[in-house]
């Protein structure tokens, strides 16, 4: 399940998947992996926002306010 927000607001904006990847050029594999919940990089995020026309102090209602480092650390615990 997504921990975010990208695919509703895209729906929302009536815009496929293929016309994101082309505003924010990315691919559309990217799209796919972002709207999936797989984690990205902080510029992929930034061209995701410019690309819905939203400002980058929307990123947490659009990516969720996650922290890498508990999902990390959260992660080596399931490995002990």
């Amino acid at each position: 399940m997504a921990n975010n927000n990208v695919q509703r607001i895209r729906e929302e904006l009536m815009m496929s998947r293929a016309e994101l990847a082309r505003k924010a050029g990315l691919s559309t594999l990217t799209i796919d992996r972002i709207e999936a919940g797989r984690p990205c990089r902080l510029d992929t995020k930034r061209k995701i926002l410019m690309a819905l026309d939203l400002k980058i102090s929307d990123k947490d209602k659009v990516f969720g306010s996650s922290s890498p480092t508990s999902s990390s650390a959260s992660a080596r615990a399931d490995q002990g």
